[in-house]
């Protein structure tokens, strides 16, 4: 069984029935003419006629919406969050953004146009919008790895060309992944190449499922340099003061916590939906699919919490304006990545 991330249907060879008023009804017919049809719904009526599972995906993009609407304005409106870090994070809150708002629009479309043109694009639209996410993601960890690395030359012009090429890159590839479906790499012409994600064809999701294991084994790569960093920079300190104070130890654990709850969390969003698009085919029931895909939305949602909010010069310019306790002109000193 497959699950279109536009068009409600069922990919089994026999028509599932649901009982009514003691009476079995077509919930939907599918029409294999020679084994390779058309799917077509059946005008019996429906109890459910939304997907409860459509609504919880489209609960998480308005969630994910707002959170990130919001991280978006900050940035953009607050003259001194303009170091390449949080140009790093407004990219990734524009990318989760647009995926919440994939979602909504997903939602709308599927159950008031339907149209093999406004699924592609939507599905295209989630793509480039995940990928973006995810690579942002990327981005976000070297540009840490750097902040600590070449401490001493972070704040430099240097620093801010890698930074536009890491978003010229980031960007570039997910809009080219966005398009392939929109291109012709899709399976609506010939059903038995799709997968678990209609229009999706197997080989595309397999290779962005490939795409996500190898950034996630970068991130796990570099957040592990990063951990000994800044443990050799504790045992450091520590022995030029001759001793390894309780505020050292502190700070150093938290920092390692953090990284740990950084991974985890990617890692338990992101990981279940990759291996599933790897291990299943379209035949299996849609519940999986939807399964593994809603926990992956929820790293969108987790985002600005672990990104964002926990920022002091973030949390300062919300407090400007929501409360207006203070002024988004003051100057405030900029932070290295090292320190959030």
């Amino acid at each position: 069984m497959c699950v279109d991330l536009n068009k409600t249907f069922l990919c089994n060879d026999t028509a599932m029935t649901v009982a009514v008023a003691g009476e079995a009804l077509p919930w939907m017919e599918v029409d294999f003419p020679e084994r390779n049809g058309s799917l077509e719904f059946s005008t019996a009526p429906l109890d459910f006629p939304i997907n409860p599972w459509d609504i919880m995906l489209c609960m998480s993009g308005t969630v994910i919406a707002c959170e990130n609407a919001i991280v978006v304005a900050i940035i953009f409106y607050t003259p001194t969050l303009r170091t390449p870090m949080f140009v790093l994070i407004g990219s990734l809150a524009t990318a989760d953004l647009l995926a919440g708002m994939g979602l909504i629009l997903n939602f709308v479309f599927q159950y008031v146009i339907s149209s093999e043109t406004v699924s592609l694009v939507t599905v295209g639209f989630l793509v480039a919008s995940f990928t973006a996410s995810i690579s942002s993601l990327l981005a976000i960890t070297v540009d840490r790895y750097f902040s600590l690395y070449n401490a001493l030359t972070y704040f430099s012009e240097k620093t801010l060309h890698y930074v536009h090429l890491m978003l010229v890159s980031t960007w570039g590839v997910s809009l080219c992944l966005g398009l392939l479906p929109v291109l012709g790499w899709n399976c609506l012409d010939d059903p038995s190449l799709c997968s678990i994600v209609r229009p999706l064809t197997r080989s595309n999701v397999t290779l962005l499922a490939v795409s996500f294991v190898i950034i996630f084994i970068l991130m796990l790569t570099l957040y592990f340099k990063i951990c000994k960093i800044v443990c050799r920079h504790a045992h450091q300190i520590a022995l030029q003061q001759h001793f390894f104070t309780t505020s050292h130890y502190v700070a150093t654990k938290k920092g390692v916590a953090t990284l740990a709850i950084i991974l985890g969390t990617f890692g338990t969003s992101w990981l279940p939906f990759a291996i599933y698009c790897l291990v299943g085919e379209r035949e299996y029931p849609s519940v999986y699919t939807y399964a593994t895909l809603l926990p992956a939305t929820y790293n969108s949602m987790i985002n600005p919490i672990i990104y964002a909010y926990r920022n002091a010069e973030i949390q300062r310019s919300l407090y400007a304006l929501f409360c207006g306790c203070f002024q988004t002109n003051v100057a405030t000193r900029s932070r290295s990545p090292s320190e959030v």
